[in-house]
């Protein structure tokens, strides 16, 4: 069974957005997937994903409310099939984490959007809830294309 966890800096905006968006793709589809989120960095560990981020999500059908970050571990190299960063920074960290043993593939999300590959998706971290919209649209862009690789 395919298992994704996409990856970002502190896992209360971009990663988590990508979590939902991915859930709710694959429950359109009737898609058994195991996806999650996680942080390279541990400072938000337990919160639960920044409010912009939530009222986004909510805007666009999805509930992100419950999610809770946490920070990127070995283990999950090994427990997923595909590790898939939000930007470049994320990804050169991840390929550094990344174990001996570890099977995952890694990747940049934007990797699997046609005509998208080796973009980073916008941090609207520092933005107003209109930055929010546009890594909303990246992300469940990506969710779409995910879900129809996760059918084949």
């Amino acid at each position: 069974m395919p298992s994704i966890l996409f990856v970002c800096l502190g896992n209360i905006c971009r990663s988590p957005m990508a979590e939902g968006a991915l859930r709710a793709e694959a429950a359109r589809l009737k898609l058994d997937l195991i996806v999650d989120s996680a942080g390279t960095g541990n400072w938000h560990a337990g919160e639960p994903p920044d409010e912009r981020a939530q009222r986004t999500a909510r805007r666009n059908g999805v509930d992100i409310s419950g999610l809770r970050a946490r920070q990127v571990t070995k283990a999950d190299f090994r427990r997923f099939t595909h590790i898939v960063a939000l930007d470049h920074e994320n990804l050169a960290n991840l390929r550094k984490l990344a174990p001996a043993d570890g099977a995952a593939e890694l990747s940049l999300l934007l990797d699997h959007v046609p005509g998208r590959e080796g973009q980073a998706v916008t941090d609207p971290w520092f933005g107003d809830e209109a930055g929010f919209d546009v890594t909303w649209s990246e992300v469940t862009a990506a969710a779409r294309s995910l879900a129809a690789m996760a059918r084949r």
